[in-house]
């Protein structure tokens, strides 16, 4: 496995693949950190949601799950 050399935000993913930041987030609780996504801490407690580029592959194959519509009655 290559190293890591960058990561990319959740809003810089969303714009990526043209998605909602919330639901990317609500896909993320599902992944771990060997599925590419990891937290970033800054000072005064700042915490970005962020992803390898292993990571937004997993997201662009985990979103259709997360957006299949829901049988109506």
């Amino acid at each position: 496995m290559a190293a890591i050399s960058a990561v990319f935000t959740i809003a810089r993913v969303a714009d990526m693949l043209g998605e909602d930041e919330d639901l990317l987030h609500e896909v993320s609780l599902d992944m771990e950190p060997e599925d590419g996504v990891l937290w970033i801490y800054g000072i005064g407690g700042e915490e970005v949601l962020a992803f390898t580029a292993f990571g937004i592959e997993n997201l662009r194959d985990l979103i259709p799950l997360y957006k299949k519509p829901v049988p109506g009655p």
